[in-house]
């Protein structure tokens, strides 16, 4: 039974050991796998490896191509707003065109009807002078109805000669000094339209 007993004990001071060195080896363990992880790749000088891929280098003329095809694409969408722009304006410019023509019809066309029955009047009346102060009435109606749009007669005879409001016609020898380069008589009245030249007056010039 004694020896027993010490065989006994000696078993157990064998587990303490083993216990106490059982952490010991454990935290080698891990510190090798922590080290096996983390550790850096060197070469056979010990220098560190590095895997950096080397930059790739980028063909000049494929880059041309994509900035050529840019470049077109923009032109190609600005051709389209351009013209898409041109056919919209000749558009609005035709509707405003129909629209003043329309606007000054309207405002002929009661003076249209004065003249057909002033044609009427011309062939049932005897009254001469009754005729005359019916078309004087009617073409001051019309004469009214064309300034209030605007159109105004430009005054020629006596004036210095300008081309850019005369269109000579003739020259005749003027009948005194001061009317030499003047208007001496207006063949064609001009007209402004917002004094703008709408027609030029045909005069003739004293030489």
């Amino acid at each position: 039974m004694p020896e027993n007993t010490e065989s006994n004990i000696d078993q157990d001071k064998n587990y303490e050991m083993n216990d106490e060195q059982a952490p010991f080896e454990a935290d080698k363990i891990d510190d090798q796998e922590t080290i096996g992880t983390n550790s850096v790749p060197l070469d056979n000088a010990g220098q560190e490896i590095k895997n950096d891929a080397p930059a790739v280098e980028k063909d000049p003329i494929e880059e041309a191509r994509i900035e050529l095809a840019e470049m077109k694409d923009k032109y190609i969408r600005l051709y389209a707003d351009f013209e898409n722009f041109r056919r919209r304006t000749a558009k609005e410019k035709l509707e405003m065109i129909s629209g003043a023509s329309a606007d000054m019809l309207k405002v002929i066309l009661p003076i249209v009807d004065d003249f057909e029955r002033a044609k009427v009047s011309f062939d049932s009346s005897t009254e001469i002078e009754a005729l005359k102060e019916g078309v004087d009435l009617i073409y001051t109606k019309l004469f009214k109805t064309l300034e209030a749009k605007g159109l105004k007669p430009m005054e020629s005879k006596g004036a210095t000669f300008d081309a850019e409001l005369h269109e000579s016609i003739a020259q005749f020898p003027a009948p005194s000094e001061d009317l030499k380069g003047k208007v001496i008589d207006e063949i064609e009245k001009g007209y402004y339209l917002n004094d703008k030249v709408i027609r030029y007056a045909k005069v003739i010039v004293g030489a």
